[in-house]
């Protein structure tokens, strides 16, 4: 009965990886689960650009112009993986750890707020379910943070779909 168990648990951890059979892999085992990334600008008082993005690790994006942005609508993109694992990397200091961090107006660790700024709503979505969410207010958190959250879609190809860079975010 032991021996049943122990192969019948082999078989089925098996199928949880997938093996690259090309050349290209050298059939090494590849993840199955890979996440996506949407990274989200609200309005401000003013011409702030809104828009989304929401990119894959294989560097598959797709963008959304909402508001002054020079590209209104949906446009599909394409990143290199290393462009991804940059805005990956940039934004991975504030992933939450718990489910979601909401720094907003009222809330602990934002009581005096200056009014009329951006905010940036961020969620991290893993194909096993899992899912991390981090809304930001631009006028709580350290500097260093909002001046992270701001540049890391520098890393993506969307500049042209922002629009001038001299416009507020």
């Amino acid at each position: 009965m032991r021996r049943v168990l122990i192969a019948g648990l082999g078989v089925a951890l098996s199928g949880c990886v997938v093996v690259d059979a090309s050349n290209s892999g050298n059939g090494r085992p590849v993840a199955i689960e890979s996440e996506t990334i949407r990274y989200e600008t609200a309005p401000c008082y003013g011409t702030c650009p809104v828009y989304a993005v929401t990119i894959a690790p294989d560097g598959k994006g797709t963008f959304e112009g909402k508001r002054f942005t020079a590209v209104t609508g949906v446009k599909e993109f394409r990143a290199t993986p290393a462009a991804y694992r940059t805005f990956a990397a940039k934004l991975a200091p504030y992933r939450p750890k718990e489910a979601e961090t909401v720094l907003q107006p009222g809330q602990p660790g934002c009581e005096n707020a200056p009014t009329d700024m951006p905010s940036v709503d961020i969620v991290w979505s893993e194909l096993s379910g899992g899912r991390q969410h981090l809304n930001v207010y631009y006028g709580c958190g350290s500097q260093e943070m909002r001046a992270g959250l701001r540049s890391a879609p520098e890393a993506l190809p969307i500049a042209g779909f922002i629009g001038d860079p001299r416009r507020p975010r």
